[in-house]
């Protein structure tokens, strides 16, 4: 079966049309969301230079932007790591050994001169005879090589060769020992003649004579010498050590450079460059990084309206929305953040900030606004910046958070204007309690005057943000067509023109449609579907009966049903001009387009069964199709309860003694009925959804048609008295 076409309903221009349809048009909103973050936020990243020169005197007080790896400094520091180490020296035992074998020998040659004399004596053949000294150090010194015979005089040599043999045993042992003690440890050249004083005292502890010790300690101080040597390699390792210790020198974020009235030597002036201050350096860094930050931001705001599942012109007309109301309250930080440069670099904590969370949440979407807080602290923890060391300022950061995320979670599903006033006096709160945080976290000095000065600011904040979001919310509503909570809210009020034309001239209707939105508001509530725009939607949904009031059933009291007199072709005409009359109502005050799409199609293309039967008894070659609504089909959730709905609420009414079961059957029946029409094809319901409504009917029915107490009649007697 074709659709027919409505001809009332207004040709869109197909300019527009396939303006809002073209997805490029999406990608310009987000270029321009794009080039409204980076004006905002270009001035504050961008790199601060200064006009100094070399061997000037500093006008101001100077601090590094930013932490820099002093390269400079650290190679300075690993030079005089390098230059401290010592020469590593290591232990040769082998010279220890070697020189104790020399002290050895040299006693063993006197002990051998002296033996030679004794055996040349004890001869038969020979002629006994008696050595001099001097000649027995003359064939001492024979024995021993030159090197050692040249640096030990004779008089050393002369009380050894003419000792006892024990005292030169003793004075042997003597020497060996203490040669061996001393040159066990590390000898260094320069701890040569201390450690020859140790070995002397060491001997001076023996009981040997005058002479013999004198001669002994001069063995004892040949024989002592170096035993160490330079080790290259364990000289490099310690010096590379200490290299590796060296901590890699830095330039802090907020490291005084100079002070005022200081001199800007060459150091400092090496240093102002080094962290990029000077007029001759320019980094693109900054604004690389710029560019990233936007990009991470946009990713998440293409990633929420690109994966809504709603019409293109639909996304186009939110997205376009998401921007004014994203570059209002990024333009009220930049206006406020030009007061910085008066030196008042707490300003940020007056902004509204919270106003535009609060239009996000009421205007589109309670995920979305989360998003926003986020970047609406992410952006003014840039912008204002100023007077702090770094590139962001992460106490307005988390105000701007908190305030945000309070504004949204307190407003709920239906909010009034108090309800919003409301929401600001709890972000004065909230901002009150984040300031004092922070001053407490910084552990800082504050005046009552600095003190008070946040509290009015964090106050005013919040209120502003309220009144702000009451006075922008009508300009968004009107100019993108968009049905607010608050604008529904305002639209149930029974003063309304429409809803009092309606309960004024068809009481049977008005009360049949506040019935309808009953039931449609807690189906629609049970499956997650709005509530509110089903219940305010159904209270207009047959403002088209106004107009032929008469011939509805539930407005005919103490009259004949005008249907009577006329034929059922008749009859069917008045009956469906109520959908295309109330459509032009509600056209012509201009009402929400959810309301006109609920009033069109609350009835689908549904058959009218009893005039259709009545008419095919007379002429059988009447078609079904004559006898359906123009249609269209419900194409949402909300106005497919609300056509349940109307059909449940009419067929329960007329029943005569309504008990639950009743109830039950009927409203399985109707359902299923609009399921065996196709009625309901065109929605999203789902199976498990349309069980829930129709307990959820079933309930509200049961709530509406339970049974009353009888009470007795009072006799004639008892109402006397």
């Amino acid at each position: 079966m074709k659709k027919k076409i409505n001809k009332d309903k207004l040709k869109p221009n197909p300019l527009i049309e396939k303006f809002k349809n073209n997805k490029f048009q999406h990608v310009f909103l987000y270029a321009i969301l794009a080039v409204i973050l980076f004006v905002a936020l270009y001035s504050n990243v961008k790199p601060e230079t200064l006009d100094v020169e070399l061997f000037t005197v500093s006008d101001q007080t100077i601090y590094a932007p930013t932490t820099v790896e002093d390269k400079v400094e650290t190679q300075r520091k690993e030079q005089e790591a390098y230059d401290a180490v010592e020469d590593q020296y290591v232990l040769k035992k082998e010279i220890t050994e070697k020189q104790v074998d020399l002290i050895s020998s040299i006693f063993d040659a006197i002990i051998e001169v002296r033996k030679e004399e004794e055996i040349a004596n004890k001869s038969e053949d020979a002629t006994p005879t008696l050595l001099t000294p001097e000649e027995k150090v003359k064939r001492l010194q024979e024995k021993l090589t030159p090197a050692i015979s040249d640096k030990i005089s004779e008089e050393t040599f002369l009380p050894l060769v003419s000792t006892t043999d024990d005292e030169l045993v003793i004075a042997k042992d003597a020497v060996v020992t203490a040669v061996n003690n001393i040159m066990s440890k590390e000898i260094p050249i320069i701890q040569l003649t201390e450690a020859k004083k140790q070995a002397v005292e060491e001997l001076g502890y023996t009981s040997l004579k005058a002479d013999v010790l004198k001669s002994a300690t001069e063995l004892t101080r040949f024989s002592i010498t170096p035993n160490v040597v330079f080790d290259k390699d364990a000289t490099e390792e310690k010096r590379q050590q200490a290299i590796d210790n060296v901590k890699v020198a830095q330039i802090k974020q907020g490291q005084i450079l100079v002070e005022e009235d200081e001199l800007i030597n060459r150091e400092v002036y090496r240093k102002l460059g080094l962290v990029g201050l000077l007029d001759n350096q320019q980094s693109f860094k900054p604004f690389l990084g710029l560019g990233l930050f936007i990009v991470l931001i946009l990713i998440g705001v293409v990633y929420y309206f690109e994966k809504k599942d709603s019409p293109i012109s639909k996304k186009y007309n939110s997205l376009l929305l998401y921007c004014l109301i994203f570059a209002i309250t990024i333009l009220l930080m930049k206006i406020v953040s030009l007061f910085q440069k008066i030196d008042y670099t707490h300003i940020g904590y007056l902004v509204p900030v919270a106003m535009g969370a609060m239009l996000v949440k009421l205007l589109l979407n309670e995920r979305l606004a989360i998003l926003t807080c986020m970047i609406f602290a992410i952006c003014g923890s840039v912008i204002f910046n100023e007077g702090v060391t770094g590139s962001f300022n992460f106490s307005v950061g988390v105000y701007y958070l908190f305030g945000c995320l309070a504004a949204v979670l307190f407003l709920g599903e239906h909010n009034l204007r108090s309800k919003i006033l409301q929401a600001g006096l709890f972000v004065a709160g909230m901002n009150v309690l984040v300031i004092t945080a922070i001053m407490l976290i910084r552990n800082g000095s504050y005046s009552n005057v600095e003190i008070g000065s946040y509290f009015i600011m964090a106050c005013a904040s919040g209120l502003v943000s309220s009144v702000l979001t009451i006075g922008f919310m009508p300009f968004f509503e009107t100019g993108f067509g968009i049905l607010s909570t608050m604008k529904l809210i305002e639209l149930s009020n029974p003063n309304h023109p429409l809803l009092r034309k309606i309960l004024t001239e068809t009481p049977g209707t008005y009360h049949h449609s506040v019935m309808v939105a009953n039931l449609s508001e807690s189906a629609c509530e049970a499956i997650g579907a709005n509530g509110l725009l089903a219940r305010v939607g159904a209270y207009y949904h047959d403002i088209g009966k106004t107009k032929r009031p008469q011939y509805f059933i539930e407005n005919q009291m103490n009259i004949e049903n005008p249907h009577n007199k006329l034929s059922a072709q008749l009859s069917k005409n008045v009956i469906i001009a109520h959908v295309t009359d109330g459509v032009e109502m509600l056209k012509k005050h201009k009402m929400p387009k959810e309301f006109v799409d609920i009033a069109e199609q609350h009835h689908g293309t549904s058959l009218l069964k009893y005039f259709y039967h009545q008419a095919k008894q007379s002429n059988d070659s009447i078609y079904e199709e004559e006898f359906r609504y123009p249609g269209p089909k419900p194409q949402t959730k909300e106005i497919a309860i609300i056509s349940i709905a109307d059909s449940v609420e009419a067929a329960v009414r007329s029943m005569s003694n309504p008990t639950p079961d009743k109830i039950e059957k009927l409203v399985r029946s109707i359902i299923s009925d609009r399921l065996q029409d196709h009625q309901l094809d065109e929605c999203d319901l789902t199976l498990k959804e349309i069980d829930i409504i129709a307990k959820s009917f079933c309930e509200s029915l049961k709530g509406i048609f339970h049974s009353r107490i009888e009470y007795p009649e009072l006799t004639k007697k008892q109402k006397v008295k």
